[in-house]
């Protein structure tokens, strides 16, 4: 998604002794942006904290981030017994971007929790709070939204670009379920709470979803724990987009907006058929909105290597 891209990294990069990270070096639009990716393999809020914890260390004055990858959407809206009330409209490619809403700031953790015994009976409280998005993404956000609602979103000509200019990831990245043989497309299918399969025509032009972004250490394979969670968060009136596996390990320490690529329902149905297609759709939003955020307000957000230090001097115990 680079505007250009560097080979070499600056000049004056020094990398850490005990950074792990592989960073990639570009621009784009007015930015010069720094990639870095969770090792292959590994996820979840450990690993990223490990990635976050090396540009602490390595680039301690970039001020804010985007976590961009894959997630698992959330079609069903329940209320506090459970029972379903809305279908949202989420499809496999489409893109969720984490937003306040109600009293979340974009994302939540859900498995930080603590149990405790009402009537004989076990609740499950919700415990910590994670940081709100930066000023200058949130900004960006509002005209970006306001773009698309006039001129419609830039995602599939901005991936159709990228294609083109990486002509050997065409067959691997695009769209699954549009443009092939009918023998190879892959069928979008949500399989609702009540037993019935939604087949769902897929987007050529992804639709994006702002709203909540559920975050845990947990992979979301059963539907059975993903609607328990569901009904556990609609008690608090929590409605998420989404399920992913990072975020919660970056908020409280590393300004950033989420954003992902819709790639399976979090069911027993989860497969990789549109994970590569998911992430690049993420990316090309990534980039859209990139282009939207002002420079002078990014210069307003402070240093994640300041931010770290006033974490730990916040921590160090009184008296």
């Amino acid at each position: 998604m680079f505007d250009e891209e560097y080979e070499e990294p600056p000049e004056n990069f020094k990398k850490s002794r005990g950074d792990p990270n592989a960073y990639s070096w570009g621009k784009i639009g007015k930015h010069y942006v720094v990639v870095a990716a969770l090792p292959s393999g590994e996820y979840g809020l450990t690993a990223t904290a490990t990635v976050a914890q090396g540009l602490h260390q390595s680039l301690p004055h970039i001020r804010i981030g985007l976590l961009v990858g894959i997630g698992a959407g959330v079609r069903e809206v329940v209320d506090k017994s459970g029972k379903t009330v809305k279908l949202r409209d989420i499809r496999l490619g489409d893109i969720a971007v984490s937003s306040p809403e109600g009293t979340s700031g974009g994302v939540i953790q859900f498995d930080s929790v603590k149990a405790r015994l009402v009537d004989g009976k076990e609740i499950l409280e919700r415990r910590g709070m994670l940081n709100d998005t930066p000023f200058p993404l949130r900004t960006a956000l509002a005209k970006l939204q306001a773009g698309h609602m006039r001129k419609g979103s830039k995602v599939a000509g901005i991936i159709s670009r990228a294609l083109e200019k990486n002509s050997s990831m065409q067959a691997d990245f695009r769209n699954p379920g549009v443009k092939w043989p009918d023998s190879q497309k892959k069928t979008d299918v949500y399989h609702a709470r009540d037993g019935s399969a939604i087949t769902s025509e897929v987007r050529e032009i992804p639709k994006v979803h702002y709203g909540t972004i559920a975050s845990s250490n947990t992979l979301e394979k059963s539907a059975r724990h993903r609607d328990a969670v569901l009904t556990r968060l609609r008690n608090e009136n929590i409605d998420p987009v989404c399920f992913e596996m990072e975020a919660a390990g970056l908020m409280n320490n590393f300004p950033c907006l989420v954003i992902r690529g819709i790639c399976d329902y979090g069911d027993e149905h989860k497969n990789d058929d549109w994970q590569n297609y998911a992430a690049v759709t993420a990316a090309a939003y990534g980039k859209e909105l990139l282009e939207r955020v002002d420079v002078g307000e990014i210069q307003e957000v402070p240093e994640i290597g300041k931010l770290v230090l006033q974490k730990s001097e916040s921590d160090i115990p009184c008296g």
